[in-house]
């Protein structure tokens, strides 16, 4: 996770999550210990848009006890919002040598969502298992299901596939998003609606948004 200067004037562009490090120095490793942490800290610091008002303003350490139900709403929030740059990929070359990366952060089984192969990591469902989701929360994972489903009905084109790097099942939402917008400017396809995830996803922002405030990471 890429995690920048402490304000609200970087923290638009300096928070972001990848599937590989970044090689700035302002960043940490996502994992099974620390992805809820991560997640409230992507969450708030992407919620709030800056101002000339508030670009100065810093983030601070909650003063107010974190419920579950936020630790997850914000889990859900930074699985679908669009600086989640986590991907798959094969054959990638660096340092004279071909690599794989893979993602972890699928919420959804292969079943749930018809992929053409195994995802090689089930980290994100097995994690959310014994999860309580907020109804706005579900919602957003109910609206994601459906994209990541219409993903799989059809093969991109060869441009498309190598732009985005199409060559596993286990793609990321960067991956699935952009692809189906590419879609969608063809014209090729039957027009995929993102809509009733952009209405979920609203809701559960409109929820989050006063709570930075309310718990102190904002003042």
């Amino acid at each position: 996770m890429y995690c920048g200067k402490n304000d609200m004037q970087h923290a638009e562009q300096q928070t972001v999550l990848f599937s590989s490090v970044y090689g700035q120095g302002d960043g940490f490793y996502v994992t099974i210990e620390n992805v809820l942490q991560a997640a409230i800290i992507f969450t708030v610091r992407r919620l709030i848009r800056p101002t000339w008002l508030n670009d100065r303003d810093q983030f601070l350490q909650p003063t107010e006890p974190l419920t579950d139900i936020f630790k997850t709403d914000c889990l859900m929030w930074m699985l679908f919002n669009r600086n989640n740059r986590t991907a798959s990929a094969n054959n990638l070359e660096w340092n004279g040598k071909k690599w794989s990366i893979v993602n972890h952060f699928i919420p959804y089984t292969e079943a749930e969502v018809d992929a053409s192969d195994r995802f090689e990591s089930d980290f994100m469902v097995q994690y959310l298992a014994d999860k309580t989701l907020s109804p706005e929360a579900t919602a957003v994972l109910d609206a994601g299901r459906v994209l990541w489903k219409t993903y799989f009905t059809h093969t991109d084109t060869r441009s498309v596939r190598e732009t985005y790097k199409l060559n596993r099942a286990d793609v990321g939402w960067y991956q699935i998003r952009n692809a189906l917008a590419e879609r969608n400017k063809s014209g090729d396809t039957a027009p995929i609606h993102f809509s009733p995830l952009e209405d979920a996803y609203a809701a559960l922002t409109d929820k989050l948004r006063p709570q930075v405030f309310s718990l102190g990471f904002l003042r």
